[in-house]
């Protein structure tokens, strides 16, 4: 009973959350979630050269084509992140994105490494709660029309959006053996299942962004580390990733799970 009583106040302490900053959660969650592509876009002009060089060397490919694929990623990725926090043509902009993320996945041979392969993977489950988000607003418009209950394709978005951004986490598990990280892993694996089901989302999704921003802040300090060391920038880049996956789960959070999950079916039985 005691076990019950306290899943029901922290579910309550979520629901009060989410009343509380339903105005403004979307669009904290919109900013988090490009904030990779933003901080990548300006990384992109203020370390032109040293990005066309690495093109130019890796695929040999000519300074024009190199500087072409700078162009491409700053344009592409900063207009994406203007349009979404804008709000307009939000759907364009999201392929805009998926499009930049499969161009860099080939770019920087992410495809044969695993780790960063399932972040740009979870950066794509983001940007498809994004749309599912945009096929809301669409909808809405036409209030009063009868429609099915929910569109097929908005619920699978969900789905599979929730499922991609579960392997960001996946990125963060610590195989030794010492208690703290078991404990880590098995509490983080459960949440992470529970999101990608869609059983208690909100409240797991919720939990889930209080861990990652704990772990973010902690693990990914690039601010502690002078600009000139390589490891000031390799931190900068996981922390925004993360902050692109917190996004994506407040806008769980916010939306919910949507129809493909057990808290969707608990309601019909």
């Amino acid at each position: 009973m005691g076990q019950n009583d306290l899943m029901g106040t922290a579910e309550d302490f979520a629901d009060q959350f989410l009343r509380v900053t339903k105005q403004y959660l979307p669009h904290v969650a919109r900013l988090c979630l490009i904030s990779t592509f933003l901080e990548d876009g300006i990384r992109m002009w203020f370390q032109w050269s040293e990005q066309r060089d690495y093109i130019d060397t890796t695929w040999s490919c000519g300074y024009l084509l190199a500087s072409s694929f700078v162009f491409l990623n700053l344009l592409g990725q900063l207009t994406g992140c203007v349009l979404v926090l804008s709000r307009n043509f939000v759907q364009y902009a999201c392929f805009g994105l998926f499009g930049i993320i499969a161009l860099q996945t080939i770019a920087y041979s992410i495809l044969w490494d695993l780790k960063f392969l399932m972040r740009n993977l979870a950066l794509g489950g983001g940007l498809l709660l994004l749309l599912a988000e945009s096929r809301s607003e669409g909808k809405s418009m036409f209030a009063g029309v009868p429609t099915m209950r929910e569109s097929s394709p908005k619920q699978y978005m969900q789905l599979g959006g929730r499922v991609l951004l579960v392997l960001m986490f996946m990125t963060l598990l610590h195989f030794d053996a010492s208690f703290f990280s078991i404990i880590q892993n098995i509490v983080g694996t459960a949440l992470m299942i529970l999101v990608a089901i869609g059983f208690k989302t909100k409240l797991a999704a919720l939990t889930l962004v209080v861990w990652l921003f704990a772990i973010n802040v902690y693990f990914n300090a690039f601010w502690t580390i002078p600009v000139y060391k390589p490891m000031h920038d390799f931190l900068k880049y996981d922390f925004f990733q993360t902050m692109s996956v917190i996004g994506g789960l407040l806008l769980v959070v916010a939306l919910g799970p949507g129809g493909v999950s057990m808290d969707e079916k608990k309601k019909e039985w």
